[in-house]
């Protein structure tokens, strides 16, 4: 649509950070995030350095009748933004602590490795995601289940306040005390209620772990994998757990005992005495020859390490979902399409054990759905952009249905994909949360400014 000149201009001289508009080539380089992929060309970018920024922004967008979306930079969204406003919060980052109320403020833009190297000097942790480059207040916002997910629960729960500019360009603040139905909301309902310039996050004192990965070769896959799914199902919460097939490139730049091969990564996180987490693990370590073994002592700020996932950006493809259990009948069912040789257009597939503290809600509740899984499941395709829109969700289709018997009946939206996939947004709250959901979007957002949903 066209904007009027006085409007662009009121915008630009009242917004401290850069405003681009479709078209303008600078935008790739501004928002770029871990995923390449979604070509985004909004009508206008708002490069906010403040919340000032963000109110300008979403008044500007209110008084024209445009869209809202938000980007912090982090794994970005897996959907185009091609109309509207974009709000990017890459320069808006930042992390302040207080050490002796564990408490990190932290601003709309910062990644979780900013969080975790303030956090490590004072034998603290943020309950953060397996990815030092998330956004921290967007994976937040969507529950959250990180590689300690089973002792400390969802890292929603350990939001202790957010600030918001609202639908109608509103500052508010939302905590156990003030707005407390935004608060409920935003511990896991996602999106569609405005901008969250700002998150209070309480930390947990954590000075060592006893974690990381040991990897089987392919002939050994299959007798390790039996033997993480039935240690799986009986362990204590100091302990998550996840067992991912991994194909890796034939590619020089891969290390030689990784390249070229198809492996069975057990990834393990401890919470206490080291000597009593080696003990747990052995049944894995017994399990078959171990190819590669980097389970150790870690500190703190070494947590992104237990998972290794890809740091640098490029195309990405993923589909998640959530497992009530696992079985041997399951073992079957998922070796048999991807296991070495299966041949199927995949880089990864993680089976991750959840449950323990992720059963249980925070005092006054939260809007968090998949509190009843067990297991996560989450498929990486192969980096080709070309089999993206049709090759790959094919394959994923079939292995979901194959995996039906298994798969949770709600689910968690940070698993979701951004709803692209039939059926996903309804399924991933439970139909009371999800209703409670729309009422407070509505009351928040009554002009609908923020698009949030399967059609978003």
């Amino acid at each position: 649509m066209a904007l009027a000149s006085a409007a662009v201009e009121a915008l630009t001289a009242a917004v401290t950070g850069p405003v681009l508009f479709q078209g303008d080539p600078r935008i790739p380089a501004e928002i770029g995030a871990f995923n390449t992929y979604p070509a985004h060309d909004p009508e206008v970018l708002v490069a906010a350095e403040s919340e000032s920024d963000v109110v300008a922004a979403v008044r500007f967008a209110l008084e024209n009748g445009l869209p809202v979306r938000v980007v912090s930079t982090g794994h970005g969204s897996p959907t185009p933004v091609v109309d509207g406003v974009l709000v990017s919060l890459r320069r808006f980052h930042g992390v302040t602590l207080d050490p002796d109320a564990r408490i990190a403020t932290i601003r709309g833009g910062t990644r979780w490795a900013e969080v975790i190297e303030a956090a490590a000097p004072h034998g603290l942790a943020p309950v953060a995601g397996s990815s030092a480059t998330v956004g921290s207040i967007g994976y937040t916002l969507g529950g959250g289940l990180g590689p300690l997910a089973r002792t400390f629960g969802f890292s929603s729960d350990w939001a202790r306040g957010f600030r918001v500019v609202t639908g109608e360009g509103q500052v508010v603040v939302a905590n156990g005390f003030e707005n407390p139905d935004l608060f409920w909301a935003l511990r896991g309902g996602k999106g569609g209620f405005g901008v969250v310039t700002e998150m209070a996050f309480e930390l947990v004192p954590l000075t060592a772990l006893y974690a990381g990965s040991v990897m089987f070769d392919a002939p050994h896959i299959e007798a390790a994998y039996r033997r993480w799914a039935e240690w799986s199902r009986d362990l204590p919460e100091t302990i998550t757990t996840a067992a991912a097939l991994v194909s890796f490139p034939p590619l020089d730049m891969v290390p030689e005992p990784l390249r070229g091969r198809t492996l069975l990564a057990v990834r393990y996180a401890f919470v206490g005495d080291p000597a009593e987490g080696e003990r747990l693990f052995e049944p894995i370590r017994s399990a078959a020859p171990v190819h590669l073994d980097g389970v150790r002592v870690m500190g703190p700020d070494e947590i992104a390490q237990i998972h290794n996932d890809p740091a640098d950006p490029g195309p990405s493809w993923d589909r998640g979902l959530m497992l009530d259990s696992v079985d041997d009948a399951f073992v079957d069912t998922l070796l048999g399409a991807l296991g070495p040789g299966a041949g199927a257009p995949f880089v990864a597939c993680e089976v991750r054990r959840v449950g323990g503290a992720t059963t249980r809600d925070v005092l006054g509740g939260s809007a968090v759905g998949g509190r009843g899984a067990g297991y996560t499941l989450v498929l990486v395709g192969v980096p080709d952009p070309a089999l993206f829109e049709s090759v790959l969700p094919a394959v994923a289709d079939g292995l979901t249905a194959a995996l039906a018997p298994w798969v949770s009946a709600v689910t968690t939206p940070n698993w979701a994909g951004g709803f692209g996939v039939p059926g996903t947004f309804d399924a991933s709250w439970p139909a009371e949360t999800r209703d409670r959901l729309a009422t407070l979007r509505a009351a928040y957002d009554p002009s609908g400014l923020f698009p949030f949903g399967p059609a978003a």
